[in-house]
């Protein structure tokens, strides 16, 4: 070969007997095939073959592996965002005519995706108060609701919701469910072992780990609806880096001991804030006092160190002044990295049903790595303020 023939074909090196630790982090566009015929029936590889960069290399298979694994799934796909993740679940199951349900407490542009994409193109949604009974969100399901989404607890206000008979519900009405898990992780919680149809979690969180990767994942309960997904990301052109893969496949090494030591912290604090609070302002699902804490105890096998405080308006800018002094802390959206956030939520605007204490803010609280005792020190000024 010439030296510029060799410059582009590296020559061919043995790996026998290398073996690492490390994901190996396998980059391609271009997915190369020993003839043409084998190229040709390329499709004939399958879903889980490999034909094309966009739709995966051996380092993005190994995550969707370890992800299926922990939710007990039939199928994972990995999307940029859990946003995106969410987005893939509604236009591949919605047509027009058909309706979503949604709760009151999911992520703010699951809200905004229902409006100004779906409703344009004559797919509906509607607002179901999570705080409600199973047989009152079940009133719900007309011959039009093709789908009903959960987010339990709800990520700033922490509402709770019974999964196992909402499923019940829903499945005897011919209505799929879907739920975002990011609060509590697979670890936790795992929605397919109760029925759950569609399992979402944003990896950028507690399985990343670092705040340095955005990505999503979407597990199902059936190789169909798997199949299914997989040709709509195929279609929209959508997949993930190979590199990203590989940072939350190195966070997932250490997440199970980084969730148990937020959850202990968070946990703590929050029964020392209702011991100089009213326990009514502290939100988190898995506190005695929690008016959900038995249908939490019922589902879930342990916690996050997320929790929400509600600040009572006549105390927004004493708060306000003491979150801003914070010097552990950050200031900042997303949870679940080794840094502790903190993040005043005006929640009003996104929401139709009453919100815990009908207040114009409540504090998301994200408990890291830190030293618990310096993450106090930022944290009394801000229990001061309230209890004065």
């Amino acid at each position: 070969m010439s030296d510029t023939t060799t410059c582009v074909r590296a020559p061919e090196i043995s790996e026998e007997g290398y073996a690492s630790l490390a994901a190996s982090v396998h980059r391609a566009s271009t997915i190369v095939f020993p003839n043409s015929a084998a190229y040709a029936n390329r499709a004939e590889r399958g879903a889980d073959g490999y034909t094309y960069g966009l739709s995966g290399t051996p380092t993005t298979r190994k995550l969707q592996a370890a992800i299926n694994e922990l939710q007990t799934a039939e199928g994972t796909l990995l999307l940029p965002s859990g946003q995106a993740a969410i987005m893939l679940v509604f236009v591949s199951v919605l047509k027009p005519g058909d309706t979503v349900l949604i709760p009151d407490c999911a992520y703010p542009p699951v809200r905004s995706f229902c409006e100004n994409f779906l409703t344009p193109r004559g797919m509906h949604h509607r607002v179901y108060n999570p705080s409600a009974s199973t047989d009152e969100i079940a009133l719900l399901f007309d011959k039009t609701v093709r789908l009903i989404w959960v987010e339990t607890p709800g990520s700033t206000t922490m509402e709770m919701t019974d999964v196992s008979a909402l499923v019940a519900k829903a499945h005897g009405r011919d209505v799929l469910v879907g739920c975002d898990n990011t609060w509590a992780t697979p670890l936790n919680f795992k929605p397919v072992s109760v029925g759950v149809d569609f399992v979402v979690e944003a990896l950028t969180k507690y399985p990343g780990g670092h705040s340095d990767v955005l990505m999503g994942s979407v597990s199902v309960r059936t190789r169909d609806w798997f199949l299914s997904l997989k040709s709509m990301m195929s279609m929209m052109g959508l997949g993930v880096s190979p590199d990203d893969c590989a940072l939350v496949l190195r966070g997932l090494q250490t997440m199970p001991l980084r969730l148990r030591h937020s959850e202990k912290i968070a946990l703590e604090f929050a029964q020392m804030m209702c011991d100089r609070i009213s326990p009514d302002l502290v939100l988190h699902p898995a506190l005695a006092s929690n008016p959900e804490h038995t249908l939490w105890r019922r589902h879930f096998s342990g916690a996050s160190g997320v929790f929400s405080i509600v600040i009572p308006d006549d105390k927004l800018s004493a708060v306000t002044a003491a979150i801003d002094c914070a010097k552990t802390f950050s200031i900042g959206a997303s949870w679940g990295g080794t840094h502790s956030l903190l993040a005043p939520m005006s929640v009003a605007t996104d929401r139709t049903f009453p919100w815990p204490g009908n207040t114009n803010m409540i504090l998301r609280i994200s408990i890291g790595l830190e030293d618990p005792d310096d993450l106090w020190r930022d944290l009394m000024p801000i229990v001061d303020a309230i209890a004065s």
